[in-house]
């Protein structure tokens, strides 16, 4: 069961992902009696985001390969899904950096990509594939990338609340 104060139930949303009609949305269909149902809700009223509310969302999202400024919930785990196995090479830095600068001239907006699970290989790879896309379906993609990781880090966030299911005590002989 998840069933927090409605305080408590909004930072934690607005961590995962800061948009305020998706806060609202979900939050409005607090307590839920599943991880899932939440994942479903949470799913459902990120798809599709629109324009404006992909900006309003952005404008908490560091670029890949930055640090996040400040302390809270958000920037911990922008820390944490940008940890990768390769995340100090400098040369692939640089391209990242390089690559970044590029896309913001082509987009206006900072590259945005579920960065848990990748390494900045890949994640260089996809921006130099989306970065060819046209202005449409990149932002489409971006809605995406936005609902992946807030449902992620949903997961995180509430995974320790959901108790986990007994399982039969071994046969004994």
């Amino acid at each position: 069961m998840i069933d927090l104060p409605a305080a408590e139930l909004r930072a934690a949303l607005t961590a995962a992902l800061s948009i305020t009609r998706w806060v609202d949305d979900v939050a409005a269909a607090a307590p839920y009696s599943s991880l899932d149902e939440l994942l479903a809700v949470a799913s459902a009223a990120a798809t599709p985001l629109s324009p404006a509310e992909i900006d309003e969302a952005m404008a908490h999202h560091p670029r890949i390969g930055d640090k996040p400024v400040g302390e809270g919930a958000a920037q911990s785990f922008s820390r944490s899904e940008q940890a990768s196995a390769d995340a100090d090479d400098a040369e692939l830095a640089a391209s990242l950096a390089r690559g970044n600068a590029d896309y913001e001239e082509r987009f206006d907006r900072v590259f945005l990509i579920r960065a848990a699970g990748r390494s900045r290989a890949e994640i260089l790879a996809e921006l130099r594939r989306r970065i060819q896309l046209d202005d449409a379906t990149e932002l489409a993609i971006v809605g995406e990338q936005l609902r992946d990781i807030a449902l992620l880090r949903l997961e995180k966030t509430f995974a320790s609340t959901v108790p986990s299911v007994p399982t039969d005590p071994p046969e004994r002989a």
